[in-house]
């Protein structure tokens, strides 16, 4: 599932990562050779990544220029077909970029950086598989990044099948990641100085809100759905002002799943209200507020409750 919620939180330290290839002293955190380091972190989070040596430096300018679309080719692609086949396209671009640089340096800092880009870029694009790929090579590097934990973990939980023979194990990695993510969200964040708290705050927010999304959908699918709507509502509550639009019907389902029909309906009225009709995910919504209504106002017999969303 990809998140809008939370890409738009990690914009404020993408931006900024991106930033601290520039050398501008005094402002950014990954100086050029020779120059002084910049301001240290906030208190509590991590030292972002440095560059040692100007050839370094200069090599991951040029990754990360490599992992944005050109003017042209934004330009260039007119419809959605087009902006779909440049966002794999940039995503692919960014991969080989970073493989590229961590092979000429190998023990560079900033490897990480490129490869949180390629984990993002590869979401943006809908590669699930590309996506989980990315998050563990950030996660071989360091397996504490609570953004990768938590992306990683949500890739594991939404791809999983009843079908698969893996199944436990899938899920149980998964849970381990987005518990342990909840517990490095406030210690391994790298937090470039200067960077307001109030995005930070966004940025922790969103991050919880997802890992709770990924216990709570866990849970629903293994049919534990008072954990799921306990886990689904601290999803929401973690990050109320965007709420997402799935994780919102799921917590209805799983209310519905209990026999809860008034709570339920009101959430499902909510994912009426936070979803665009004739969408996947509007659709649903509109299918269970119906159902709901049948029941709770014993107008007819009850329909099949809908399935939990895929993504």
């Amino acid at each position: 599932m990809k998140r809008i919620a939370l890409l738009l939180a990690v914009s404020i330290l993408s931006v900024a990562a991106a930033a601290q290839g520039t050398g501008q002293s005094g402002q950014q955190s990954t100086p050029a050779a020779g120059q002084a380091a910049a301001p240290a972190a906030p208190a509590g989070a991590k030292r972002p990544p440095q560059t040692k040596t100007q050839p370094e430096y200069a090599a991951w300018q040029a990754a990360d220029a490599s992992s944005r679309p050109s003017p042209e080719e934004q330009a260039a692609a007119k419809t959605p077909a087009d902006m779909q086949q440049l966002q794999l396209t940039v995503a692919a671009r960014t991969e080989k970029a970073a493989d590229d640089f961590a092979t000429k340096f190998p023990d560079s800092e900033v490897r990480i950086l490129l490869y949180k880009t390629g984990m993002r870029n590869y979401q943006n694009a809908n590669n699930s598989e590309k996506t989980e790929a990315m998050g563990r090579k950030v996660l071989a590097l360091d397996a504490d990044d609570p953004e990768a934990l938590v992306t990683v973990s949500e890739v594991i939980a939404e791809r999983t099948r009843d079908s698969d023979l893996d199944r436990d194990q899938r899920y149980d990695e998964a849970t381990k990641m987005a518990q342990k993510s909840l517990g490095t969200i406030d210690t391994d964040i790298s937090v470039p100085a200067g960077t307001p708290q109030d995005r930070v705050d966004a940025y922790k927010s969103a991050m919880r809100s997802q890992a709770y999304s990924v216990l709570g959908t866990i849970e629903y699918n293994k049919g534990d759905f008072a954990a799921a709507q306990d886990n689904l509502q601290k999803s929401i509550d973690a990050f109320p002002s965007v709420p997402d639009q799935v994780v919102v019907l799921r917590l209805a389902l799983a209310l519905d799943k209990q026999g809860k029909y008034p709570d339920a309906l009101k959430v499902a009225n909510r994912a009426v209200e936070l979803s665009q009709e004739g969408s996947q995910i509007g659709t649903l919504a509109r299918r269970e507020r119906d159902r709901l209504q049948q029941l709770t106002g014993a107008s007819a017999a009850p329909a099949t409750p809908a399935q939990p969303p895929k993504n």
